[in-house]
């Protein structure tokens, strides 16, 4: 029998981390069981301002459409349907239906009470040391449809308006 040789690139296979999702919704339910609220808000955020480091220096360089390349390569790969709004001072996001929500529910993962941190305070570590905020407008427990918002601070509006 010939032996058969096939060459693959981790680029030519799906994107495809689902399962990522329920455990770390069971991470957040140990977390928040051991330790409280504020220990998922903490882990969250320390992981964010860490992990996205290059995304962090991105949004220095480009502002605000930095996030949105991020998001739409994230929502695209995750197939959900998101809307944007983009500006140089706002970028609204509307999710239709988290899709890790989506997943995790279709194979009866446990959904941990906090999953809104994963937008709320992992955006706002993406955000820290920025002139740009997160603030999470709306959150569907059910679904994770979700409305967030990033926004210019206020303090580094008028330090630019002052600048000029």
């Amino acid at each position: 029998m010939a032996k058969e040789v096939m060459h693959r690139e981790a680029s030519d296979n799906e994107y495809m981390h689902k399962d990522f999702h329920g455990a770390l919704s069971s991470a957040l339910i140990y977390l928040e069981e051991r330790f409280g609220p504020e220990s998922v808000r903490e882990y969250l955020r320390g992981f964010a301002t860490k992990y996205y480091a290059p995304l962090r220096e991105e949004i220095a360089e480009r502002g605000l459409e930095a996030i949105a390349d991020r998001l739409r390569r994230v929502y695209e790969a995750e197939g959900a349907d998101v809307c944007m709004k983009l500006s140089d001072d706002e970028l609204i996001v509307t999710v239709e239906a988290c899709p890790a929500i989506t997943h995790m529910r279709a194979n009866n993962y446990a959904v941990s009470p906090m999953w809104e941190e994963t937008l709320r305070s992992v955006n706002e570590g993406i955000c820290e040391g920025s002139a740009f905020e997160f603030e999470l407008l709306d959150f569907d427990e059910l679904t994770g449809a979700s409305t967030g918002r990033f926004s210019r601070r206020e303090d580094t509006a008028s330090d630019e308006e002052g600048s000029e």
